[in-house]
């Protein structure tokens, strides 16, 4: 996926999107149709592999639909993502099923890249906690948070140069350094896994329960959503119709 930066004249980068990319997959709708079919057919539910899954839809529906979950969890899928470190600490809270590997502050110098809101990020909350909504920030609001959070950046990783310029150690130098700064990480799940993250993560006509995601992470929810439709395409049709609620 394509990066929008805009380099300031202080050498910080800001970026008001994020970065997905799927390096590895093992994950089809056979995958599902073959874990299915074990309980009947034995070793000869393999045969699956070989099968055209469009012909067998209906059990992947059925199983979506009655919640048999197991068969959605043979399969594998690895994300490179790259995203503010407020984003990951949003994405730890999922466990069961997702494994994570982030690139660390104690053995790299961070590079100076952060986070802005873009211009269509609703910036005003309304309302009380537990009843809220997020509205349009006018152009005043925008450029407020722009220059305050830039200014903000800035002092900050000089602050963290300095730091690592008396040789204090990159483990306690970061501890200077926001949240809107980038990380970068692997994250590997399985299709159930996945379909209870972007249920969570993601807001959609299609959701019979509804989702009040952070819109950085649902970004991110976006972005993996479209490889997986793409990899497993009637367990994603079948994951919509039936509510986008996990199995």
């Amino acid at each position: 996926m394509g990066r929008t930066p805009v380099t300031t004249p202080e050498s910080l980068t800001l970026r008001s999107d994020v970065t997905v990319e799927l390096v590895k997959s093992s994950a089809s709708d056979a995958d599902v149709l073959f874990a299915a079919r074990v309980s009947t057919l034995g070793e000869q539910s393999l045969d699956e592999l070989k099968k055209d899954p469009e012909r067998s839809k209906g059990l992947i529906n059925y199983l979506m639909r009655d919640r048999h979950g197991s068969p959605f969890e043979h399969n594998s899928m690895t994300f490179f993502i790259s995203a503010p470190i407020f984003v990951f600490r949003e994405f730890m809270r999922h466990r069961v099923g997702w494994s994570y590997n982030e690139e660390s502050g104690r053995y790299r110098e961070l590079e100076p890249v952060f986070y802005v809101p873009g211009e269509s990020r609703k910036l005003v909350q309304e309302g009380r906690p537990g009843k809220y909504v997020f509205v349009e920030g006018t152009p005043a609001q925008h450029e407020t948070v722009r220059g305050t959070l830039e200014e903000s950046y800035e002092q900050a990783y000089a602050a963290y140069q300095k730091l690592l310029a008396e040789g204090v150690a990159r483990e306690v130098a970061r501890s200077v350094l926001p949240v809107g700064l980038f990380s970068s990480m692997y994250a590997t799940c399985n299709a159930r896994s996945l379909m209870h993250f972007l249920g969570l993560r993601t807001q959609h006509e299609l959701a019979k329960v509804p989702s009040f995601p952070q819109r950085e992470i649902e970004m991110v929810g976006e972005k993996m959503e479209e490889e997986w439709a793409r990899l497993m395409p009637l367990t994603y049709a079948a994951f919509n119709t039936n509510g986008r609620v996990a199995p």
